[in-house]
């Protein structure tokens, strides 16, 4: 008994939220503090140092680089499908608003762009059976048309002799074309497990995107940090939505006009001009540069006049001129401008990466860039001083 109310009035001198410390521990405790601390000192690092971590970042970028470039076969489709299923992001929410589950939300999307697909690609059959059938006849035009303008310029000593005999006359063409053939028929099955890859990943990427969301956001353990991914993650999603959105109706305006100028310029399929102007639009500058030049052989080829020829071209340049540089903005608005000398590295470097796909990508993977530098740094830029 004496034992237990020992206890309680020991227990009774601890206050509530403070732990009680025996006498030796607070007299070590004591003596620690009076000890001298030891001086911080700051180790430097010389130049050595510094460029051995330099040299190490740099060899593991390379490899990164390899890295993605030997698994471009999976990369490819799979980079297309999360970039397209982000672009898809606001029309699946709208579908999900309406109560459409996710697995049938995905589904709905994934087979509407499987259709958009099939339906280009069989409209796109028959010109280019055309095109393959008169190959040898448009070759034949081709250089009787170009062949005055050939002998002009003496360093390249072409004569008409050069396309009767020797490799580059019609009778080799046609020759080669069995191992043209080959390298097409060789990367038909990789491109066809490519496009498996990448509606399979785009049905998943769908399907999964709200439950992906959450663990990206929740990787993180802070609040301000959540917060901070959640905005960054919706603002991807809204710039690549409204962006692709608005340059597919732009885009698809500038290739009802490219048709109509191919019809109007007498130069022949001119629904395949007109889905070319389309496609090439989504890469900036090299996409209007090689279909203007490609619109000007075409024409040169088709009128005996070089002017004449060439205005298509012009009319083409034009139009393209007017919507890049006049309308586009005004819908765009200054919120989307990226570095054009940036946006060109891009698709130079994605371009020798992954070739066509790649230079189709660089606009849509910096403006991922972008938005999320403009995200992270929101906070460091210049606030406007409101009135008092």
């Amino acid at each position: 008994m004496d034992t237990a109310n020992g206890i309680k009035k020991q227990s009774g001198k601890v206050r509530p939220g403070e732990s009680h410390i025996s006498a030796w521990a607070r007299t070590f405790q004591e003596a620690a503090e009076e000890l001298p601390s030891a001086p911080v000192r700051r180790v430097e690092k010389d130049g050595l140092d510094v460029s051995m971590a330099w040299a190490i970042i740099g060899i593991f970028g390379i490899l990164g680089l390899a890295a993605v470039y030997l698994m471009s076969l999976i990369l490819i489709p799979i980079t297309l499908a999360v970039v397209v299923g982000m672009i898809l992001g606001m029309a699946a929410e709208k579908l999900s608003k309406m109560g459409v589950p996710r697995f049938a939300n995905a589904a709905i999307l994934s087979i509407g762009v499987a259709l958009i697909v099939f339906l280009l690609v069989n409209s796109l059959a028959n010109p280019l059976a055309m095109l393959a059938n008169e190959a040898p006849g448009f070759i034949d035009r081709t250089t009787q048309r170009m062949m005055p303008y050939l002998e002009r310029i003496e360093w390249l000593h072409i004569t008409p002799a050069t396309f009767q005999s020797g490799p580059m006359s019609i009778d080799a063409l046609l020759a080669n074309t069995g191992n043209v053939l080959h390298v097409v028929t060789t990367n038909l099955t990789p491109a066809l497990v490519q496009g498996l890859i990448f509606f399979a990943a785009l049905l998943l990427f769908l399907a999964s995107r709200v439950n992906l969301r959450k663990t990206i956001i929740m990787t993180f353990r802070t609040r301000a940090q959540r917060l901070a991914a959640i905005r960054i993650i919706n603002a991807v999603e809204q710039v690549l939505g409204f962006y692709f959105a608005t340059a597919s109706l732009i885009y698809v305006a500038l290739g009802f006009m490219m048709t109509v100028i191919a019809y109007a310029g007498g130069l022949s399929m001119p629904v395949l001009w007109g889905f070319f102007a389309f496609l090439s639009s989504f890469i900036p500058y090299l996409g209007i540069t090689m279909m203007t030049v490609a619109v000007g052989i075409g024409g040169v080829i088709t009128h005996d006049s070089i002017i004449i020829g060439l205005i298509p071209a012009a009319a083409f340049f034009t139009v393209h001129l007017v919507m890049e540089n006049l309308i586009f903005p005004a819908v765009m608005g200054r919120r989307l401008e990226i570095n054009p000398f940036v946006v060109f590295l891009a698709i130079i470097f994605w371009t020798w990466m992954w070739g066509a796909v790649g230079a189709m990508l660089a606009l849509p993977l910096s403006l991922v860039v972008m938005t999320i530098v403009d995200e992270l740094l929101i906070e460091e830029r210049p606030q406007p001083q409101l009135p008092k």
